[in-house]
């Protein structure tokens, strides 16, 4: 995929200086999870590789210090509007022996604390050359997707022998399949229970939230996901 360009009048915004927001970025092995000291971390505007914003390596513990960053006003995330709510940043890191790594998209929010991994791979003696690029899509409040697929709230359960659980249980991995469940040409992906969550909850809701609000969409989230687990739906 592209990389995505900022709107002019977004680019202006953010450029401003009005409110700030932070990064960190966390660089490990793919291979064994261990971090990786001195990888250099650059940091641009997305769809602008050539203004360099921040060039640092990191630490013995494969982190960099917190970088801060232009974001828009607080007031943007807080109610709908015509503005967007967050800044958008790419994120190079690179070190000898492991391939390239971009993310681009990285959202940047007022007074908040972006944390990004980094898991690098070693490089393949078949294709030295080799570099991973990751685009963040809009936030599902931002961006411009299709509604959600029409379903019954309440699910019939059957009993055919592919109801496992006895009881609703909070598992440690969950299967998530990569398109609509008619589809059974789409991959099936065994996430952790406690990162999809973390993934759908950064998805679905800003961090400039009252905490309280946080909560509660979170909790609804899993909700919804152990109702998707219980009834194998």
């Amino acid at each position: 995929m592209d990389n995505k360009s900022i709107r002019p009048e977004l680019f202006a915004t953010v450029t401003q200086g009005e409110d700030t927001g932070k990064l960190t970025v966390n660089v490990t092995s793919e291979r064994d999870n261990r971090p990786i000291e001195g990888a250099s971390v650059r940091i641009t505007y997305n769809g602008q590789p050539d203004n360099i914003i921040e060039e640092t390596t990191t630490n013995t513990e494969g982190q960099i210090p917190d970088v801060e960053l232009n974001a828009p006003p607080i007031d943007y995330s807080m109610a709908p509007g015509a503005n967007k709510p967050y800044a958008e940043y790419t994120i190079y890191v690179s070190a000898p022996g492991y391939e390239t790594l971009e993310v681009s998209g990285a959202e940047i929010f007022s007074g908040e604390l972006a944390i990004q991994n980094a898991a690098l791979l070693p490089i393949s003696p078949t294709d030295p050359t080799g570099a991973e690029l990751y685009v963040i899509p809009d936030h599902t409040l931002w961006g411009d997707y299709p509604p959600k697929i029409a379903e019954d709230e309440i699910k019939p359960i059957d009993e055919s022998g592919e109801i496992v659980l006895s009881r609703v249980v909070i598992p440690e991995y969950v299967v998530v399949h990569d398109g609509p469940p008619s589809d059974q040409s789409a991959t099936n992906y065994y996430v952790k229970y406690k990162d999809y969550i973390k993934n759908v909850a950064s998805s679905e809701i800003y961090s400039t939230w009252p905490e309280a609000t946080i909560q509660a969409n979170v909790l609804a989230i899993q909700s919804f996901t152990l109702n998707r687990v219980f009834t194998e739906w």
